[in-house]
Order: structure tokens, then C-alpha cells, then sequence
């Protein structure tokens, strides 16, 4: 079922079903280029789902078939920037949201676009995606993380020249390099992703966000520390409502009802 969200006008649609928000950046005839209404929106629908214990993990994707040719260029020359304090470029790279979010990629994920998608947890992409950073091409950098995350998600030498180059990537290259979880045929990457964001969706939502925080956060632990700094994070989980009701679901073989609490 399709829910309007409050700031969100027609170029962002979010549509909430089985405890998944699919967030649509729909500006096709611009190959969803991200201006600052996007950004915003995108942020606003963020901080209102990030609320609501009916959703738990989303999908971002975009309309027309293709994911994001990046930042809208025209926007940029007359001033539009699609940054949103506090979260960066889009309304999301900067602060990406502490539910599990999975990028569905059709078409073309390029520069800023590809940004998007290195934000999100999962990427499942169409087998006619095209990934790329081309901001050298344009005397630019990809700045909106692109430069930083890529080398964290996929070996240096590779990360090096798909940010020299400028290039375009198939999907199926960066699914071998396993930055892209699933490659689908052409014109499935929204289902697969919804599928996907199902079944994580299906799960506690506390231990949900606690095995993401550890998960994006352990990487700067060190030895000494770790196991400190992951219990502060997981030991309310163990002591949850939750945590008692799967116990409880268990044992008597039957679906567990999750509270978020």
C-alpha cells in the first residue's frame, strides 16, 4: 500500500508494505539526478520512518528504470545543492539510517548515484546496471563518500580504478569484486530487493539495528575494547521484551510478535 510522508512531495515516493519502506527517487526524465528537493525529501522520509515500529528495514531505489545518474549538474551551476545538514549529499550519505536499507539498481548508478548505493547495507542490481564514479571527467571529486567507502567495500587496485578511470562498471564485475549481493534480470531489482528487505524485516527489530551499529562501527574497535564497546550496544537486546517473546516463540513453535521493545 502506498503512504504519503509528510514532506515528501511527487519527486520522492515512499510506499510502506510487511514492514518495508521502499523509498523511490522519482525523477526519471532527469535519470533521477539528485537536486535539493530530493535530498530533502529523501532526509524527511528518513527521519519520520526511522520512527515508526511498523517499519524496519527499506529498499531505495528510483523510478523509469534507472537507480541515479548522480547530482543534478544544471541544479548545481544555479546554486541547488542537494546537501541536507547534518546528513550530506541526498539526505542520506552522511547519516545513513540505523535500519537495514538495501539499494535496488536498474540502469545506471553513476558518480553521485553510486554514492547513494555505497551508502546502503545490500545492493541487488539488474544485470544491465552500469556502476561508475566519473566526477574526473567533470574536474570533480566523488566526495559524497564515494572515495572513502569504495576502498572499505572492495580490494584497493580495483576501488583505484574504478575511481581513476571515470568508468563504467557492469554489475556482474562489482558482483565478482562482491560489492553487489544479487544480480537479477533485467527489470527485477526492485522485487529481489523487497524480498530481501522482507526477510529482514521478519526480524527483531532491536537486534535489527544493534547487529547493524556493531557491524558499521566495530571497524575503528580495537582488540582491547571491542567486546566492551559491543556489549554497551547488544546487552539491552538480551534484557528486551524482544528478546524474551522470541524465546517464548521458540519453545512454543509458533511466529514470534515483535514490539520493538
Amino acid at each position: 500500500m502506498s503512504e504519503p510522508t509528510s514532506g515528501i512531495g511527487d519527486e520522492v515516493l515512499v510506499q510502506v508494505e510487511d514492514g518495508v519502506a521502499v523509498i523511490t527517487i522519482n525523477r526519471p526524465r532527469a535519470k533521477n539526478a539528485v537536486n535539493g528537493v530530493v535530498a530533502r525529501a529523501i532526509a524527511a522520509a528518513l527521519d519520520e520512518l526511522e520512527e515508526r515500529k511498523d517499519v524496519s528495514s527499506y529498499v531505495l531505489t528510483g523510478a523509469g528504470g534507472t537507480f541515479c545518474a548522480g547530482m543534478d549538474l544544471k541544479g548545481f551551476l544555479s546554486g541547488d545543492f542537494p546537501v541536507v545538514e547534518g546528513r550530506g549529499f541526498g539526505g542520506i550519505v552522511e547519516a545513513p539510517p540505523k535500519k537495514p536499507i538495501v539499494a535496488a539498481i536498474e540502469g545506471y548508478a553513476l558518480a553521485g548515484g553510486f554514492e547513494l548505493a555505497l551508502s546502503c547495507d545490500i545492493i541487488v542490481a539488474s544485470e544491465e546496471a552500469k556502476f561508475g564514479l566519473p566526477e574526473p571527467k567533470r574536474g570533480l571529486v566523488a566526495g559524497a563518500g564515494g572515495v572513502m567507502r569504495l576502498p572499505q567495500r572492495i580490494p584497493y587496485h580495483i576501488a583505484m580504478e574504478i575511481a581513476l578511470t571515470g568508468d563504467h562498471f557492469p554489475a556482474s564485475r562489482l558482483y565478482e569484486v562482491g560489492l553487489v549481493n544479487h544480480v537479477t534480470p533485467a527489470g527485477e531489482a526492485l522485487a529481489t530487493a523487497v524480498e530481501l528487505a522482507k526477510r529482514i524485516a521478519a526480524n527483531a527489530p532491536l537486534a535489527l539495528a544493534a547487529t547493524k551499529r556493531v557491524i558499521v562501527e566495530s571497524a575503528d574497535w580495537s582488540i582491547d575494547e571491542m567486546f566492551k564497546k559491543q556489549g554497551e550496544i547488544i546487552n539491552p537486546v538480551f534484557g528486551s521484551k524482544d528478546a524474551m517473546e522470541g524465546a517464548a516463540a521458540f519453545a512454543e513453535k509458533r511466529a514470534p510478535q515483535w514490539k520493538g521493545e
